[in-house]
């Protein structure tokens, strides 16, 4: 019998909101978290920007990732209802994104000396799958876990692990998601590559599909679902957000950092997800671009977009939060899943701020500057990442039992 997968819990903490509600509310209302990039270890002189989580130079016991990660999974938990009930932890898994290590008691170290006492353990500030255990453990999970890399699709590619667990009746639960910190070590290769954005106005910096676009801005957050098998959720109750529909992996073999131009392989991942959750383009009606705001991506993603709607691209309405948020890397696509059902719940398609002179390369209605009220059914998130990593998952807004009712104000028109 084929498990059903649905959405009952999310957290996040991000640039322009501390949790949940105050990050939607946020990003309904079209606000930057980007600014000025301070107290980055290595990094100074260097004039960047970000769309940082507090000062990248305060740490929590050493470390930012894990207290982010640990803020976001607690509520997501807490959302879902879970911690009101019994659950079985046998059966409650976890796949979460590995994570470019948080090192501060290694800053400045020579080969031949030790880390200081102050230091976290080396296991807690280089192995990738770090938060995942850590996360894992904290909260007493012990279905299937699972840790994956690839790069910045890699929550996009957990949020179908998790779902694929439960699907294979692997767990009735699991908490999917990733963190991104602003790492120096991150931030100096991006800087080298020349993909990053710069504004004297930060906030004005990051502009996808714009014709005046400049690159991308670096971000950080944490993005957590709980992901449940339907007739669980049913069972005890729980409040719905949607439903999973489908989803696809697929891999672009062409450059570590470069795109196909022909998009094709962009193209068989939106067709295949859409055949594989039994819809056609004509029912899609949001997209959650990946929109980084460098030229290649948002042409291509226009490219594959259309070559995989036809006609149908003329309906569809998309955005991209990442000229809010920044780009959180390995937390982007979980992020922006998370705004997309929250998109679903108060049929609201968010903005692509910034976006003053569209690209004539990049045709679609990418909701300039303002979002708009617009109920729709189905929608979309793509995850476009280096080394070719492809990623899409489709959701259905759910309106059966346990509907979550939309917290949007009447009188909200933005």
């Amino acid at each position: 019998m084929f498990n059903r997968v649905v959405i009952t819990g999310i957290g996040m903490v991000t640039s322009v909101g501390e949790d949940r509600d105050s990050t939607w509310e946020a990003v309904r209302a079209g606000r930057s978290g980007i600014g000025r990039l301070q107290g980055v270890p290595g990094l100074a002189g260097i004039d960047m920007l970000g769309a940082t989580v507090g000062n990248p130079a305060d740490c929590e016991g050493g470390t930012r990732n894990m207290p982010m990660a640990i803020r976001a999974a607690g509520e997501a938990i807490q959302d879902s209802r879970l911690l009101e009930q019994a659950i079985d932890l046998t059966r409650f898994g976890c796949a979460l994104t590995a994570q470019m290590g948080d090192t501060p008691g290694y800053s400045g170290l020579r080969a031949d000396a030790s880390p200081s006492k102050t230091a976290s353990t080396w296991w807690k500030e280089w192995l990738p799958n770090t938060v995942c255990a850590n996360v894992a453990n904290h909260f007493g999970l012990e279905g299937p876990r699972h840790c994956n890399s690839a790069a910045c699709a890699s929550s996009t590619v957990a949020v179908l692990q998790a779902t694929r667990a439960i699907q294979d009746d692997q767990c009735d639960i699991a908490l999917a998601g990733g963190v991104q910190t602003i790492h120096p070590l991150l931030a100096a290769g991006f800087n080298n590559m020349r993909v990053l954005a710069y504004h004297e106005q930060p906030e004005l910096a990051c502009r996808p599909f714009d014709t005046n676009r400049t690159g991308f801005v670096m971000g950080e957050g944490s993005g957590m679902m709980v992901l449940e098998r339907l007739s669980h959720a049913v069972a005890r109750r729980a409040p719905i957000y949607a439903e999973v529909v489908g989803g696809r992996i697929c891999c672009d073999a062409h450059h570590v950092t470069g795109l196909n131009e022909d998009s094709a392989s962009l193209s068989w991942l939106i067709s295949e997800t859409l055949r594989a959750s039994h819809l056609s383009p004509n029912d899609i009606s949001y997209i959650n671009a990946h929109g980084t705001g460098t030229l290649q991506n948002d042409v291509i993603e226009t490219r594959g977009i259309r070559n995989s709607f036809g006609k149908a691209a003329e309906d569809v309405c998309m955005s991209s939060t990442k000229s809010m948020l920044g780009h959180l890397v390995n937390a982007a696509g979980v992020v922006e899943l998370a705004v997309s059902t929250l998109a679903l719940r108060d049929g609201f398609a968010p903005p692509t701020v910034n976006l003053t002179q569209p690209d004539p390369q990049c045709d679609l209605d990418c909701v300039p500057l303002v979002g708009r009220r617009q109920e729709f059914e189905h929608a979309l998130k793509l995850s476009v990442a280096f080394g070719g990593h492809l990623a899409a998952v489709a959701l259905r807004r759910w309106s059966g039992i346990g509907e979550r009712a939309s917290l949007l104000p009447e009188s909200f028109a933005a």
